[in-house]
């Protein structure tokens, strides 16, 4: 009981090392590597007006613009750098840490949440997200937010109670005056209006939370409408189970009304409800076209591996000791929940559904992704923090989150010296550097114009360089598509493109997908002669003249 209670008095001071650790290695060599297409894009769509960036997302994109617009204010303010552009991403991903802890020890104990956290702080999978300028780390801790929110009601007595009730009596309490003792004799009572405690509305606050950071998660990623699919089996189950509950055995959770519960998601719903339009035609997009390839067994595996541990490969017996300590942490997590089902149940539900949700739909078309299903992760960690928790000892429990988060460490580590990201710049500064006026530079991906020009337009701007770029078979800006792929009807529209020039540029890369065949490079060197030709990380550079 002692060491119980100087946990909890040690907690916040423990979060906030973790924390500042956390984030340290969020920030760490933030802007040492170079930003690729995906980024790029996103700063991209960020540079246009608020109604711009909702416009181009319906058009172009797979995603909600919450992020763009989150994104969009923060340039704003502090410009549009690598370092900048991505900080944004790292003080979110350090703020979701000391969420984690707040769901584990409301949910467990401060044991488990302590845990979990340092297992966020060091997850290499998160500190990579957490280095780029993309959605995933905001999905994550709106999801995070909105788990906590579920487990405080879930764990509240008062949850029982309409919606509104607190808010209408802490109101009311705020409207009626309480008598003041008067300084000296007066015949006309004096009377003072005080803000009554916050915790009197703690329960309706709570409601809000889930309800806005359950919408936000939804307009944050679009496979996170698998949020709400997971929230409310377990729930909609919850109460099921207490009515055809014959045994008389209580439940480890509290059990919404169901009043209480179909109010928010109509709220949900309604907030989300101005995306549910381009939702539709974004995924008849996806549907329709989509990069993603059928998942495998192995992908399946491959998830859950980078889930847990991000790391370069590592020899057989090595890989085999640290996956079997990972697999022992999830089995102590089941003896530790052994006689606390719901709980179980709540994390295993917030796992599963939208891993099984997005294998299901990928027969029909492929979106199972690990990035997409980031935030599930959150049950996951808590799950293993479960685990370590069992171990009941002191030292035994210190040394399993010393050793699971050194590994992490060490992953974590590999990710800083060796992992590359796309390098634009070099394109950027060796077309700047040979340009000509009058030069035409072809891409053949719309997304790797962005890319180029984010580095360019600077050498443009000091230099005074004056060339013509155009997105092959079809350009972004004047046609609105993002990714054409390239066919042999485009063949005579880019001959004629060409016809008459004396020098063209060719950006060249990621071809896979919009120029599975290499028509637009064989249609070049069918008509001009190669003599300029460079290799960067991600794809390559050429330059034709006329013959």
């Amino acid at each position: 009981m002692n060491e119980e209670l100087d946990l909890e008095e040690l907690a916040p001071w423990l979060v906030l090392a973790i924390v500042l650790v956390g984030g340290g290695l969020r920030i760490l060599l933030l802007r040492t590597k170079g930003l690729w297409l995906d980024e790029t894009f996103s700063i991209w769509m960020a540079k246009q007006s608020v109604a711009e960036i909702v416009q181009w997302t319906i058009k172009i994109d797979q995603h909600p613009p919450l992020y763009y617009l989150l994104l969009h204010f923060w340039i704003g303010r502090f410009g549009d750098t690598p370092y900048y552009v991505r900080l944004l991403s790292a003080l979110i991903g350090a703020g979701t840490i000391p969420v984690i802890y707040l769901i584990g020890k409301r949910l467990s104990s401060p044991l488990v949440g302590l845990a979990a956290a340092v297992f966020l702080a060091f997850s290499p999978y998160h500190i990579y997200f957490a280095q780029e300028t993309r959605m995933y780390t905001l999905l994550t801790f709106n999801a995070a937010v909105a788990i906590y929110a579920l487990v405080r009601l879930l764990t509240n007595p008062n949850t029982s109670q309409p919606i509104g009730h607190q808010l209408r009596e802490y109101w009311q309490a705020r409207r009626t005056p309480d008598p003041v003792e008067p300084a000296t004799f007066s015949y006309t009572p004096q009377t003072r209006r005080r803000w009554p405690p916050i915790e009197n509305m703690a329960t309706d606050l709570t409601w809000l939370v889930f309800i806005l950071f359950s919408a936000a998660t939804m307009l944050t990623h679009n496979t996170a409408v698998l949020f709400p699919l997971a929230t409310n089996i377990f729930v909609l189950g919850l109460i099921l189970r207490q009515k055809f509950n014959k045994s008389g055995s209580q439940l480890t959770l509290q059990v919404p009304s169901v009043a209480n519960w179909v109010k928010a998601q109509i709220g949900i719903f309604l907030l989300w409800s101005p995306w549910l339009v381009p939702f539709i035609k974004q995924a008849r997009t996806v549907s329709e076209r989509f990069w993603i390839p059928e998942p495998t067994a192995d992908a399946v595996l491959q998830v859950l591996r980078t889930f847990l541990n991000a790391s370069a490969p590592l020899p057989a017996s090595e890989a085999r000791i640290i996956w079997s300590l990972y697999v022992l942490a999830l089995c102590l997590g089941l003896v530790y929940y052994r006689k606390k089902i719901s709980q179980l149940l709540l994390l295993v539900t917030l796992f599963a559904i939208p891993f099984v949700a997005e294998l299901l739909v990928s027969l029909h078309r492929p979106i199972f992704y690990d990035r997409t299903l980031i935030w599930t992760t959150i049950p996951l960690f808590l799950f293993l923090a479960a685990g370590i928790a069992q171990l009941r000892y002191r030292f035994l429990i210190l040394a399993g989150v010393g050793i699971l988060g050194a590994i992490n460490f060490f992953s974590v580590s590999d990710y800083f010296r060796f992992f590359q990201k796309e390098d634009w710049n070099t394109p950027a500064g060796y077309v700047a550097n040979y340009a000509e006026e009058g030069d035409l530079v072809l891409f053949n991906s719309n997304f790797v114009e962005i890319a180029f020009n984010y580095y360019f337009e600077p050498y443009e701007d000091f230099y005074g360089i004056e060339v013509e770029k155009q997105g092959v078979p079809l350009d972004l800006i004047k046609d609105g598509v993002l990714e054409p792929e390239m066919t042999e009807s485009d063949m005579p529209a880019l001959i004629s493109m060409i016809d008459g020039r004396d020098r063209v540029w060719l950006v060249y890369s990621h071809e896979s997908y919009t120029d599975p065949t290499g028509l637009v490079p064989l249609t070049l060197t069918s008509r001009m002669e190669l003599i300029r030709q460079r290799d960067f990380y991600g794809g390559q550079v050429r330059l034709y003249t006329a013959p």
